[in-house]
């Protein structure tokens, strides 16, 4: 079980994207993260008219190292560390180590 998955809402602790806040759209490794408007680059595209694809400049989403982000925690406001505990009915869910909250629901 990973401590970030696709959907959840992060906040980017270091980095020029500091202090902001969005939803994850990829974990493409293990280690990396694809974070909604947050890591912008451009990229010279290449057209492809076959495909529909028109050629430029585009703005990408860059992945994030995972140790960059945190998962917002609401209750305290800003971001929190991740652990996992096994409840009595025999589920693994994450939980915020700050207030012992579960983040899956």
């Amino acid at each position: 079980m990973r401590k970030i998955k696709t959907g959840d809402d992060v906040m980017v602790l270091t980095g020029k994207d500091r202090g902001k806040r969005g939803t994850v759209l990829s974990v493409p490794d293990v280690s990396h993260v694809v974070v909604e408007n947050i890591n912008m680059a451009k990229k010279h595209q290449k057209g492809n008219p076959q495909r529909g694809i028109e050629g430029g400049i585009v703005d990408k989403e860059m992945p994030l190292h995972v140790s960059n982000v945190g998962v917002f925690n609401p209750a305290k406001g800003g971001a929190d560390r991740i652990g996992f505990r096994v409840l009595e009915d025999g589920r693994k869910v994450r939980i915020f180590k700050s207030d012992g909250e579960v983040v899956d629901v």
